[in-house]
């Protein structure tokens, strides 16, 4: 298929990465140079220092450069969502704005999809220079989302990605809340493959991924695309039943045939408080499903676009 049979659609969702917007243009048009009619489509997420500044000032100078701004802070998955509204090339790639995700392979990526993959995603390769709690909590992540969930996401999968215009349209056909695109990638099917790569060290800035937004994300992942938690809840809940039934039929019987019994608080206060706090865990997992459908049942919008140039 050649080059000019075909347009690429660049998905690039940014927060607070001034410093990073210019450097990434002048790299990323030397790579889409070879693919006449491109479009990259940057999604600013809120940001609150210069990087719209920047952006207006790239789409000025070259129409092949265009973005959306929201009116607040809505999320990076919310983000990559109204890139793939926009997108409308033939195939849709999606990256991160921080330069570590490297636009020169964008080219492999493209020949994956020309080769008859729908979805070309990347591995990100172990960074010798992140520290070992960085790279602990990554492992714990894909550990955890693979095995609470129904779903098989490979680790250092992240969302920079390829994926044809029969995914795009798929993807944007459901009706997600919260998102979750590593996941809806994955359950949609198609033929896909991954390319291994090494990240690219960061330009400017720092990372804007805290322990506490994967632990979060890890949640919405589980929570979105699988009820093993609810049957963790249940064995859990079963077994509990049945150990204090096996335990009061013991209490019933030394209080009646033997002298074993000692008057005291320990063990009951050891009993109420271990029972009370499986109780609760159990709630929260209860309350995680009953918060996404409240959010779901709201309807409202994955975001609010207040300034665009498409």
């Amino acid at each position: 298929m050649p080059e000019s049979s075909f347009k690429v659609s660049v998905v690039i969702p940014i927060f607070n990465e001034e410093g990073n917007v210019l450097n990434l243009v002048t790299q990323l048009r030397s790579v889409m140079e070879l693919y006449p009619g491109y479009e990259v489509i940057f999604v600013n997420d809120g940001s609150t220092d210069g990087t719209l500044e920047r952006l207006r000032e790239v789409a000025d100078a070259n129409t092949s450069f265009k973005y959306l701004s929201f009116s607040r802070n809505f999320g990076h998955q919310s983000a990559l969502k109204a890139g793939l509204d926009y997108a409308s090339g033939d195939c849709v790639i999606s990256m991160d704005g921080d330069m570590q995700h490297p636009p020169q392979l964008i080219p492999d990526l493209i020949n994956k999809w020309k080769d008859g993959y729908d979805v070309v995603y990347t591995l990100r390769l172990d960074d010798p220079n992140l520290s070992f709690f960085k790279r602990f909590s990554a492992s714990m992540f894909y550990r955890i989302m693979n095995s609470l969930s129904d779903i098989s996401i490979e680790k250092g999968s992240a969302d920079f990605r390829l994926i044809s215009r029969e995914v795009c349209d798929v993807i944007k056909s459901l009706p997600e809340s919260p998102l979750f695109f590593r996941g809806m990638i994955k359950w949609v099917g198609f033929r896909q493959i991954g390319i291994e790569y090494m990240p690219a060290e960061r330009f400017w800035g720092k990372s804007k991924y805290s322990l506490s937004k994967m632990l979060k994300f890890a949640v919405a992942g589980v929570t979105g695309f699988s009820i093993k938690p609810l049957h963790f809840a249940t064995f859990i809940g079963s077994a509990l039943s049945f150990f204090s039934f096996c335990y009061g039929v013991y209490a019933i019987f030394a209080y009646f045939l033997t002298d074993a019994t000692v008057s005291g608080w320990t063990s009951i206060l050891a009993m109420i408080s271990f029972i009370g706090g499986v109780q609760l865990l159990m709630i929260g997992i209860l309350g995680e499903y009953l918060g996404k459908l409240f959010i779901a049942a709201k309807q409202r919008p994955a975001y609010i676009i207040s300034e665009k140039k498409i």
